[in-house]
């Protein structure tokens, strides 16, 4: 049956999720096929995250997904961010979810959350609160009570943000998800049926479902056979579901995940997808009414210290940018790629649906070059909280992102191997002042050669560079000094643990003489109005960048991230102050800001 004969003569307003619709609009599944107001509809979905956007800037990425020809929206919530404590709940600001759905519905788009609580996408840590791990033995994504409960209360206070959002409510939101991907994690069916329990009791109505990869191990473990299942790819989809029919048929088809482009590691090469086995395979699903959800549509910016990590073989952490090689570029802005899918998209539209015009574009700017003249130790910044025989986790002591210095005495001195059992991530060995070297997860580095004085404290300043947030290694990924210290075979004892959180840059006392790194750096710029920017680190070595004391995220002269997405709203007219903290010595201390992000390796 031809599309549009099977489709039948559908108003495109009927398909709007318009303010002003009427309450009582209906949206399921009936006979195989999703049904919207009582008519056959095709999801077309984009995937945008509303902590990786500021939120000045939803509407316009949302104006953009519109003009693409999408008519949903689908978005992860993170716990992390929205319960950073115990008990204590933030949905303000840039985690208004609430805000971000209305706004969706604002702008004609539907909406599927994706709640969790394990998100994965690139976050820290999946998108789990790192106290969770303050309990050495408990088992994050299984029926471990110690999990559930704090999983529960996490889930009970997000989906009151969402009910009254419902489709069933007035509201646009048509699906939910139930936990993520969980067969490519496990097969407890009993977990995942206390995933749903607490989405149903919170107050979800609407449709749930479940969506996993297309392998036989990932459908039958992530799967519950009541549930809306769905399958994840990138490329050509005909094997996809080719493997999906041998699972279940009579179900609507949908691709939950269709990567139109790929994430970054440091120290790799920078992504880009092949755009036109992506075009085709979008065609092909439209030709055939499966639905989709191109993911990402807009990536945005994993903000501050968000970026989570992989594990292959060895360690491999996320870099700052998110941009994914999408359509609607970290700064908003449509790709060369975006007028391709527009075009496929629009040969598929409904009978008298029209899509709508881009929005004019944001201007970016370039900054000139300035210096960063002022300097203070970050060593100085970290004060003892905790004395103990061994190296503590950053758990333990409460630290979530950042650094913790781990500190012993040396009475004698030695020459020899120094060996970090459990080094995650990443080190400076110093004594005093002195650097002896720096140990690399990435590298499988645990060890190295260092001559020892007596009467000088051996310093390890270790940093948390993503918890992982996909696979099995993500239930022990704790951060710190995780195993002993010894020194050619004999453990070294009586450490005490300074912590530094990275986040909201902390009062410093800067100075105007140099200081050798790890240390801070501070330079100014004024403008005559703001708007989005990429400040160029190249020429720095490793650490962060903070404007107006907004954390952009992590730089690393490695690559292949070597610029740093700056939203408008971080900046202000007149001076604005950039601090930038770098764990090397010998680089440039100037920034400049550019119109275009540099993507290259050192």
């Amino acid at each position: 049956m031809r599309r549009r004969d099977a489709l039948g003569v559908l108003a495109a307003a009927a398909a709007q999720p318009l303010i002003g619709a009427p309450a009582r609009q209906t949206f399921g599944v009936e006979g195989g096929r999703f049904v919207l107001n009582g008519q056959p509809w095709v999801i077309r979905a984009g995937e945008m995250h509303y902590a990786r956007v500021p939120r000045e800037y939803w509407r316009d990425r949302m104006k953009k997904m519109r003009a693409m020809g999408l008519n949903t929206l689908c978005m992860y919530s993170f716990w992390n961010l929205h319960e950073p404590r115990p008990g204590e709940f933030d949905f303000t600001g840039n985690l208004d979810i609430a805000a971000f759905i209305r706004t969706a519905q604002e702008e004609g788009l539907w909406v599927i959350v994706r709640p969790g609580p394990y998100s994965c996408a690139e976050w820290e840590f999946g998108g789990y609160p790192s106290w969770l791990f303050k309990d050495p033995d408990i088992k994050v994504r299984t029926t471990d009570p110690r999990f559930l409960e704090p999983a529960s209360r996490y889930l009970k206070r997000l989906v009151k943000e969402v009910v009254p959002m419902q489709i069933t409510r007035g509201g646009p939101v048509i699906l939910a998800q139930v936990e993520n991907e969980y067969g490519s994690f496990g097969k407890d069916k009993a977990y995942l049926n206390a995933i749903r329990k607490m989405l149903v009791d919170g107050g979800l109505e609407i449709t749930l479902y479940t969506s996993d990869g297309s392998l036989d191990y990932m459908l039958s473990g992530g799967t519950l056979p009541d549930l809306l299942s769905v399958v994840n790819f990138g490329g050509d989809p005909r094997e996809e579901f080719a493997n999906f029919a041998k699972f279940r048929q009579g179900v609507p088809l949908m691709c939950g995940e269709y990567w139109v482009g790929w994430f970054d590691h440091w120290g790799e090469k920078h992504h880009t997808g092949d755009n036109k086995v992506h075009l085709d395979g979008l065609n092909w699903m439209l030709e055939r009414n499966i639905s989709f959800n191109l993911y990402m549509v807009h990536g945005g910016t994993s903000f501050g210290p968000m970026a989570g990590a992989n594990f292959d073989k060895v360690y491999q952490p996320d870099i700052t940018s998110y941009d994914y090689d999408s359509p609607i570029d970290e700064a908003g802005r449509p790709a060369k790629k975006f007028a391709a899918y527009r075009a496929v998209i629009e040969k598929h539209l409904l009978p008298g649906e029209v899509i709508p015009e881009l929005p004019a574009p944001l201007p970016v700017i370039e900054i000139p070059r300035f210096e960063l003249k002022e300097s203070a130790p970050l060593l100085r910044e970290m004060k003892p909280v905790l004395t103990a025989e061994k190296p503590q986790t950053f758990e333990s002591i409460g630290l979530d992102y950042g650094f913790v210095l781990y500190q012993t005495p040396i009475e004698a001195a030695g020459q020899g191997k120094l060996r970090i059992e459990g080094l995650h991530d990443y080190a400076l060995v110093m004594q005093g002042s002195r650097l002896l070297g720096r140990l690399d997860r990435r590298l499988d580095q645990d060890s190295l050669e260092v001559e020892l004085k007596a009467g000088e404290p051996l310093r390890i300043l270790v940093e948390n560079m993503g918890r992982i947030n996909f696979g099995l290694k993500l239930m022990e990924d704790r951060k710190g000094i995780l195993g002993t210290v010894t020194f050619n075979g004999e453990e070294l004892r009586g450490w005490s643990m300074s912590p530094y959180q990275i986040g909201k840059l902390q009062k410093l006392t800067f100075a105007k003489q140099p200081e050798a790194a790890p240390a801070f750096w501070r330079g100014s710029f004024a403008l005559a109005a703001a708007a989005d920017t990429y400040l160029d680190t190249q020429g720095w070595g490793k650490g962060y960048v903070w404007v107006n004391s907004h954390c952009l995220g992590r730089h690393w002269k490695i690559g292949p991230q070597q610029t740093l997405y700056c939203p408008k709203q971080f900046l202000k007219r007149g001076v604005n102050e950039v601090v930038v903290l770098d764990l090397e010595d010998g680089g440039v201390r100037t920034l400049a800001g550019v119109k275009d992000p540099v993507w290259a390796n050192s």
